[in-house]
């Protein structure tokens, strides 16, 4: 019945939406027939969060970019819409410190940052909430997406080095909000969404909500879904200074996914094979299907002019079915993985049903100032609970015969059946934490954080691991004018150990605990209101994990990554905004006692890599914006040894926007080419399951229209 309803709910959405356009079509024809002209609205923002714009991603203290010792970048909700930001992997390409880490089209969106591979349990946000990575994480509710790159121990516990992605819930908004969204792309993608927003006539209440669906025709043949949204948030001001706000949001996607590459006899990468080949194409696969929802809480009570206390809490559950004719070996030639040299490889039945996740988690939080002598503190300091339970039954990974590269050879699916799910894994973890801004003079802030972890795990078949520890960070600003800073930061980090993936020896085994340390300094400047720019240099150490020689899941050594990253973005002139990231990063394999590995570079990360973005307002023609993109990644390590390399690339993308207003309803049309010169290159060179890589999208089409009332 849920599944007719949404049904019904996608249908209307697309149907409302064409409507819409056609009706503008029309208004637009009319228009070029009347001797009147309407006023037309010309839009532009900076590629990053201005000085005004407030953001806890950095700790639990709302402070800007330019103030904060640490690596932070951000996505407006405009910008989410003038760079065709649909899911987070089309923000992530205009960071260059970002890459993709096992980012299957139709699964879970996976990422690295600084070259270390986010954890899908702890990695992701929502509201400063962990949730789960194992789904793309819906934007039609999000008002930021923000990036805080390096350590975040301090900021969100248990979290790999990398850095944490924050999503922001949009509020309620004081005006009324009625925008209307449609877009075609790939072959054939559909989309449609809606954003309302406002508040009641007495103020006290506001509200938010948004809804899409989506049928999904990726670039890759075969590789078909759909997808249905809603959210809904609401604001209760109680009393001028209690606030009560709620958001809730549910989303389904059914796709069927599509598998990467391995190297041809194990030593080579594929050629003569196309960018759209679906290797999951066997009669009997199935779409993954997921479902998941959010429900957020936070109480805000404002003490007195200088204390705040909140109360919040956020529950998420999330639903899989898991389907896939996995491609892995060559078992002709007893190689695995690896294809064989005529393009074979061996197809697997896998299937994991009824996968659960349910994760809970709470803070309370007390922010405020106060003076120690001539010298000025901002405080945080809360308390923040979560807990984590991980349902799954023993899948079905089956042999089910051999295709081929070039020519697709139907197999028969497994006669097995998945296990029950049960309870397999639980997280526990208990947090206090203090946070100190303390202003020395005008010039000199010290950043001070630390939090105390108490953490329990248990996993089904597996000794648990409980344990209590610090972890820290500290940060020193120097401001000689307001709109420069310099810094330097230290930061301690510590992550949950691996679990050995299947195929190893010791297959499900769980290592310890990580800890990681970053030392980074930098400098931040915003040249006027509208422009700003970075620089940064950092080390990361943490311990080193790897299946070795004898297949045995190990964690030994140490990953010692050191990077450079730069970054401008925002206006040059009137007409023309620019945003540039770069980022130069050497990592390094070392103290693992193996020659074939001490030295060499760390898997799926390339030396270099930039990204540039451009947007021109056309003077001659009112309310027309150019905008142009060029994405470069050098080379990166496939094989532990770094004998098997792939190529770097480089990408150029185009697009324009045109903005006019008629009769009341501001309407913006746009369109993007992606790969314009229709380049084929590897995106993603993962070791996850086996070694896979996977390429990059060819020339792809969108055009979109939103709607303003």
């Amino acid at each position: 019945m849920a599944h007719q309803h949404f049904s019904t709910f996608r249908t209307s959405i697309l149907a409302f939406s064409i409507a819409q356009a056609f009706a503008l079509h029309s208004a637009v024809q009319a228009q070029t027939t009347s001797p009147s002209v309407t006023e037309v609205v010309i839009s532009g923002n900076k590629l990053t969060q201005n000085k005004t714009d407030l953001s806890k991603a950095a700790g639990f203290i709302e402070t800007t970019a330019l103030d904060t010792p640490f690596s932070v970048n951000a996505w407006s909700t405009q910008q989410i819409q003038d760079l065709r930001i649909r899911q987070t992997t089309d923000a992530m390409k205009y960071d260059a410190s970002v890459n993709d880490a096992y980012n299957a089209v139709g699964y879970a969106e996976q990422f690295s940052i600084r070259g270390f591979a986010l954890d899908n349990s702890s990695s992701y946000r929502k509201d400063g909430f962990a949730i789960p990575g194992d789904a793309s994480i819906p934007l039609e509710n999000k008002e930021r997406i923000e990036i805080l790159k390096g350590i975040s121990g301090f900021q969100s516990g248990f979290a790999t080095p990398g850095g944490i992605i924050n999503y922001v819930t949009k509020r309620p908004t004081a005006n009324n909000l009625r925008s209307i969204s449609t877009e075609i792309s790939e072959r054939g993608t559909l989309y449609g969404s809606i954003d309302l927003g406002g508040m009641t006539s007495d103020q006290q209440f506001g509200y938010r909500i948004n809804a899409a669906t989506e049928r999904l025709r990726s670039y890759v043949k075969g590789a078909n879904g759909e997808r249905q949204f809603i959210s809904g948030a609401i604001d209760w001001h109680i009393s001028s200074k209690a606030l009560l706000q709620i958001d809730l949001d549910y989303q389904h996607k059914s796709q069927l996914s599509v598998p990467g590459f391995q190297l041809i006899n194990g030593t080579d990468l594929p050629r003569n094979v196309n960018a759209d080949l679906m290797l999951n194409d066997q009669p009997w696969a199935k779409p993954v299907d997921t479902r998941d929802s959010n429900l957020g809480l936070r109480f805000d009570y404002q003490l007195n002019q200088d204390w705040r206390a909140s109360v919040s809490a956020n529950q998420h559950e999330f639903k899989r079915n898991d389907y896939t004719a996995f491609p892995y070996g060559c078992s002709a030639a007893n190689l695995y993985p690896g294809y064989c040299a005529n393009g074979d490889y061996d197809v697997y039945d896998y299937r994991s049903l009824n996968e659960s996740k349910s994760l809970l988690g709470t803070q309370l939080l007390l922010n405020g100032q106060l003076m120690t002598g001539n010298i000025g503190h901002v405080l945080a300091t809360g308390v923040s609970s979560s807990r984590r339970r991980d349902y799954f039954g023993d899948y079905i990974y089956d042999f089910a015969g051999t295709s081929n590269l070039f020519r697709s050879v139907a197999v028969a699916p497994s006669t097995n059946q998945p296990g029950a799910a049960s309870l397999r894994r639980t997280d526990k973890e208990w947090s206090v934490f203090v946070q100190d801004i303390i202003s020395l003079n005008d010039a000199w802030k010290l950043h001070l954080g630390t939090r105390r972890l108490h953490i329990e795990r248990t996993q089904a078949s597996v000794s648990g691991d409980e344990r209590s520890t610090w972890v820290s960070n500290a940060g020193i600003v120097y401001q000689p004018v307001h709109t420069v800073s310099l810094y330097a930061s230290f930061a301690q980090g510590l992550e949950h150990g691996g679990i050995a993936p299947f195929g190893t020896l010791n297959q499900n085994s769980m290592m310890s605990p990580a800890r990681s340390k970053q030392i980074e300094f930098g400098g931040k400047a915003d040249i006027d209101s509208h422009l700003s720019i970075s620089a940064a240099i950092f080390r990361i150490q943490k311990p080193l994990e790897y299946t070795n020689s004898a297949n045995v899941y190990v964690q030994n050594g140490e990953a010692q990554h050191t990077g450079l990253e730069l970054s401008a973005q925002g206006k040059l002139s009137s007409q023309l905004t620019l945003g540039a990231s770069m980022t130069a990063l050497d990592t390094t394999q070392q103290d693992t006692g193996n020659t074939d590995i001490d030295g060499k570079r760390v898997l799926n990360v390339p030396k270099l890599k930039s990204t540039v973005y451009a947007d021109y307002a056309v003077s001659q023609i009112k309310g027309l914006s150019l905008n142009t993109s060029w994405q470069y990644s050098g080379n990166k390590a496939f094989s532990v040894d770094n004998k098997v390399l792939v190529p770097g690339y480089q990408v150029f993308n185009a697009g324009a926007r045109y903005v006019v207003q008629m009769a009341g309803t501001t309407a913006t049309l746009r369109l993007n080419i992606d790969n314009v010169l229709d380049k084929f290159y590897w995106r993603d060179a993962t070791q996850s399951l086996g070694g896979y890589i996977f390429p990059g999208a060819p020339r792809t089409y969108k055009v979109s229209a939103q709607f303003d009332f």
